[in-house]
């Protein structure tokens, strides 16, 4: 009996056509993206941070771009009579073939998907014409004429400091060091003092990745030590100085600190790679519990990231068995957030109307999420996954649940006998509430804790207005608290430019009954932003309050928070440092 399930012999020559022009999409995109990645090495070395921000906000929508061009192409070429059941199989099973000696299959996998899921309805995205999952493996691909991932280097042969200054000269960056010998040395010392206790083992060697690592003002060396069967991962971060200079600004060795550096809560990292595949896997082999989807995003391929992701999570509900609920927290007045327990991410969904006083629009929200996804995020601002028509099992839901979505968001919803389908959210990793974080520190006495979170909640705000962000509600229920301590903002419904607000001190009253009144007695446009005003709702609580005082005295003035505005303005970018103050090497001047 012959095999049913073998396909039949290809035959489609409007298949195959179609697979080539959505690979000829994706090829057009990765050129470009590759061209932006490269450029990232000119601005570094010629310090246009401007340029850098631009071409790194610029890169965030060419995938978007590159799928209308493919989809607009084939609603061209193609009638929808063409486009049948079977032509589809078949134009899988042709892309197929195409990507055996691809460099990237996975990403163009992914491509594929997001193209026949524009032209398709959403019945098919289970089906066997896309990638549900992957197709072409991604070990080994690097070809003979593919430059190598990573460098490798033999410090036992040619001597450390000798090995560690080959390391950095080898990226020839087109910019002077301020004094290499004495930075080498820097990172020698610190290498010695964290790998140096142990025997030296013969097949000793470090390997470092390629291409650097751009990110705002700095580069970055990502690397590991190989001792026996031991492993360390190291990060070295290259900065400008001044007038121009370069130093290695210090060497990350704690496991924590890498982490936070590939943080959710950070821009996307500009690298120049042949094989992303073989890029994350070295990472995930100094940082073996990140997630490959966050490894994707975080290196610019945001888009595969969300495919991975989304992949997960199909994995984690089919072994799970808990009921999703509302997350914990004060209910907002624009968003429903909920989450399943078992999962380290919340969902969201904007209300279909908003009572007073917010004065916003679905439109306008949108706008909002999305200006976040492209603006620097400084490591206080959660990234975003945004998803349509995401179908969770209908089981999963308690009643009250559904009953609250009906309630307040019911063009989002669409339930059957065995699915909920929510039509736009928005999935985000999972904090503990800064509210509820100092709340249980008091109850438990733990007046350490409640200090780190008011210091970190201040420094957060600092890092969001070197970024040019006014978060707007500043209230403690809008910030989220990681696992790695850091308060993190993740409500964006009233963020603002820094630029676009006007910071004003309260003037004196007039008269007594000025004085008296419970409403201003002085003009108040839209933007205008009283500092003074903020410890009323902020500070009510005594130990709170002492401990915001005693760090961030200065966000309660109008000098403080126009005087930054003004750095803005002139053009200036402030550096802010992904890991500790304190570990740097701080070169004297």
């Amino acid at each position: 009996m012959p095999n049913t399930h073998f396909p039949k012999l290809l035959s489609s020559q409007i298949a195959f056509d179609i697979a080539k022009m959505i690979l000829d999409g994706f090829d057009k995109h990765y050129r470009l993206f590759s061209a932006s990645s490269q450029g990232a090495k000119r601005h570094f070395e010629t310090g246009d941070w401007k340029a850098a921000q631009t071409a790194a906000r610029e890169r965030i929508q060419f995938y978007d771009t590159r799928v209308r061009e493919c989809v607009q192409a084939l609603e061209d070429e193609y009638d929808e009579d063409d486009l049948t059941d079977d032509v589809w199989r078949e134009v899988k099973l042709h892309y197929m073939g195409l990507l055996t000696d691809h460099l990237r299959p996975e990403l163009a996998e992914t491509f594929f998907n997001t193209v026949c899921t524009k032209m398709l309805h959403r019945n098919y995205f289970h089906n066997d014409f896309i990638f549900v999952r992957p197709a072409t493996s991604t070990e080994y691909i690097e070809r003979e004429d593919t430059p190598p991932t990573y460098r490798v280097y033999y410090p036992a042969t040619d001597g450390l400091n000798f090995t560690i200054k080959r390391i950095v000269t080898n990226f020839q960056l087109n910019a002077e060091f301020e004094d290499l010998d004495r930075d080498v040395a820097l990172v020698e010392a610190r290498l010695r003092e964290n790998f140096g206790r142990e025997k030296i083992e013969p097949n000793h060697q470090i390997q470092v990745l390629a291409s650097l690592f751009y990110r705002n003002k700095s580069a970055y060396i990502i690397g590991k030590g190989i001792n026996g069967n031991r492993e360390y991962p190291f990060v070295i971060p290259i900065m400008h100085k001044h007038k121009g200079s370069l130093v290695l600004d210090t060497v990350l060795f704690d496991t924590m600190q890498i982490t936070v550096l590939f943080s959710f809560t950070r821009a996307y990292f500009m690298v120049d790679m042949e094989v992303p595949s073989a890029y994350v896997q070295f990472i995930r082999s100094i940082l073996p519990k990140k997630p490959r989807s966050e490894i994707y995003t975080m290196i610019g391929l945001q888009k595969h990231g969300k495919n991975l992701f989304y992949r997960d999570f199909l994995h984690h509900l089919k072994y799970s068995s808990d009921q999703i609920a509302a997350a914990p927290g004060i209910r907002g007045l624009v968003m429903l957030v909920f989450a399943l327990p078992s999962f380290p991410y919340v969902f969201k969904l904007i209300k279909d109307s908003f009572p007073p006083p917010k004065e916003t629009t679905k439109a306008l929200i949108k706008e909002k999420y999305l200006l976040v996804k492209n603006h620097d995020r400084v490591g206080r601002m959660a990234d975003t996954l945004e998803y349509s028509d995401v179908a969770f099992p209908r089981s999963r839901f308690s009643d009250d649940l559904l009953h609250e979505i009906k309630q307040y968001a019911p063009s989002l919803l669409e339930v059957n006998d065995d699915e909920v389908v929510i039509k736009h959210l928005y999935i985000e990793r999972r904090m503990t509430p800064l509210n509820i974080y100092l709340t249980e520190a008091e109850q438990r006495g733990d007046m350490e804790a409640m200090e780190h979170g008011v210091r970190e909640y201040g420094n957060a705000i600092k890092d969001l207005v070197a970024a040019n962000i006014f978060p707007g509600d500043m209230l403690y229920k809008n910030f989220g608290v990681t696992k790695h301590g850091r308060v993190v903002f993740y409500d964006y419904d009233e963020i603002e430019y820094i630029t676009d607000c006007k910071f004003r001190k309260i003037p004196a009253p007039r008269n007594e009954e000025d004085e008296m009144s419970a409403e201003p007695w002085y003009p108040v446009a839209k933007n205008d932003v009283f500092p003074e005003q903020f410890g009323t709702f902020l500070l009510g609580n005594q130990k709170v309050k002492q401990f915001f005082l005693q760090h961030h005295a200065d966000l309660l003035t109008a000098d403080y928070w126009d005087g930054r505005k003004q750095r803005i303005v002139a053009g200036k970018i402030d550096d802010v440092f992904p890991y500790p103050q304190e570990i740097r090497f701080c070169h004297q001047t």
